[in-house]
């Protein structure tokens, strides 16, 4: 972080961080809008069961209740409220519950704050903002919105002020198809172990495939074998096969894979890689997964992931399959402004500071500041008429660029304060450079 919050895990951030946060959710809510995705948000809460019907999480939820109540009861009690940990769930029942008024294919994103029992650290928060993008069809959805979503986000990221990032890509169906053609039947125990690797290590993960899911030496050497092919382009594909391994989910899986791959290599080259160590640990992703890393701060973990879901929304016999990724907003933020990648160029929207000659000026100071505010241009109007000296030394500390000073005969004239040139103006047509107008996010790393 780039400070030390006075509640853990909980960050705030000064005005000129926040002028950083709110240009990295304008850069996505552009790029996201230009490819068709319409916003919404849902509620901060939902039941217990809808949070859970999934599977337990291995992130700490927070339950809500009333400091009157006795909320012992509520930890088994399904109906009880609790504060979303991701988007994704709340889509899910946001698309069920609203289906008959939706468009489908339905394409949406969503900003919005999450809550996690996080151990806090940099990276990791209890609260903090996510960006998602979904596109949800109405029992079916076209692999194609697999290879578009990874386009979108391979785009929205290379808008931001951030280093070089890879997009590492996997195909679960892949993954399955080949544990299965091995003879390890609990592929989800299988990808959960797989999902360590980084963390453990090889023969740690070898151990826990043996000793937890009964796997001989020379499966837990195929799985693993499998998992450290990692290519740029679509030569993966001669790589898995080399392994001599067959499945009909294993080909459904390659193939998917290498239509996300080859239209990456073209579309967005050095962004994706196949990476088949990739398996993402909640169990309701059934293909395409996704991680993301910034190149050189790997330990900061994966900053955006997601994939294709089939049956996480579901009515009745009715499904609503969908794709799609999550950026950790607030952990991308806190390396941004811990390494300086980026910097505002002041904390304040405020252009010019319109100056008090006297106490009687206010009202026409303030006439001054509409016919500026009329036309974009954030203005304040002094409140005591100071020394101008000490006007000026105000506008600095708010770091205005410029001061409007009006004399007895009407005559206009206006002072950047950073270079001390003053020149008269007129208000009615008087506008700063584009660099001045509003605050800038200035870049600050070679990408």
């Amino acid at each position: 972080m780039a400070r030390t919050a006075s509640l853990s895990g909980f960050p705030e951030w000064l005005p000129q961080e926040r002028v950083v946060e709110q240009h990295v959710l304008d850069t996505l809510r552009r790029v996201f809008e230009l490819h068709g995705f319409g916003s919404i948000e849902t509620r901060a809460v939902e039941t217990v069961g809808q949070l859970l019907r999934k599977g337990e999480i291995d992130k700490e939820v927070y339950g809500l209740s009333r400091l009157q109540d006795d909320d012992s009861a509520a930890k088994s009690d399904p109906n009880a409220l609790a504060l979303h940990f991701d988007l994704t769930v709340p889509f899910a029942r946001y698309v069920v519950e609203n289906a008959g008024y939706l468009a489908f294919p339905f394409r949406r994103y969503q900003m919005q704050k999450v809550w996690r029992g996080e151990r806090p650290q940099e990276g990791r928060a209890r609260e903090f903002t996510q960006a998602d993008i979904d596109v949800v069809g109405d029992g079916e959805l076209p692999f194609r919105y697999d290879v578009e979503i990874v386009l979108v986000i391979a785009e929205a990221l290379s808008a931001l002020p951030i280093p070089e990032f890879r997009l590492r890509v996997n195909n679960r169906k892949l993954s399955e198809g080949f544990y299965r053609g091995i003879g390890l039947e609990d592929t989800a125990g299988v990808l959960r172990s797989i999902d360590k690797l980084e963390k453990v290590g090889e023969a740690k993960v070898a151990e826990l495939l043996r000793t937890e899911l009964g796997a001989t030496q020379e499966q837990a050497e195929a799985a693993l074998k499998l998992a450290t092919i990692q290519t740029t382009d679509t030569s993966f594909v001669e790589q898995v096969r080399a392994l001599g391994v067959e499945h009909p989910l294993l080909e459904e899986g390659l193939t998917e894979l290498e239509q996300v791959v080859a239209a990456a290599s073209s579309r967005a080259p050095g962004k994706v890689v196949a990476d088949l160590s990739i398996a993402r640990g909640l169990d309701y992703y059934t293909g395409t997964v996704v991680e993301t890393v910034l190149v050189g701060h790997e330990q900061l973990g994966s900053i955006c992931s997601g994939g294709r879901y089939e049956s996480l929304a579901t009515k009745g016999n009715k499904t609503f399959p969908g794709v799609g990724l999550s950026i950790g907003v607030t952990r991308l933020v806190s390396r941004i402004l811990s390494q300086e990648f980026a910097a505002a160029s002041r904390s304040v929207p405020t252009a010019v500071l319109v100056a008090l000659n006297d106490d009687d000026s206010w009202s026409s100071a303030q006439d001054v500041a509409a016919q500026l505010r009329a036309r974009g241009i954030a203005t304040e109007v002094a409140a005591k008429a100071d020394k101008f000296g000490k006007q000026i030394k105000f506008a600095d500390r708010r770091g205005i660029p410029f001061v409007w000073f009006t004399d007895a005969e009407g005559t206009h004239q206006v002072k950047d304060i950073r270079s001390g040139e003053q020149l008269e103006a007129d208000p009615a047509v008087w506008t700063p450079s584009e660099e001045d107008l509003r605050p800038q996010v200035i870049a600050r790393t070679a990408g």
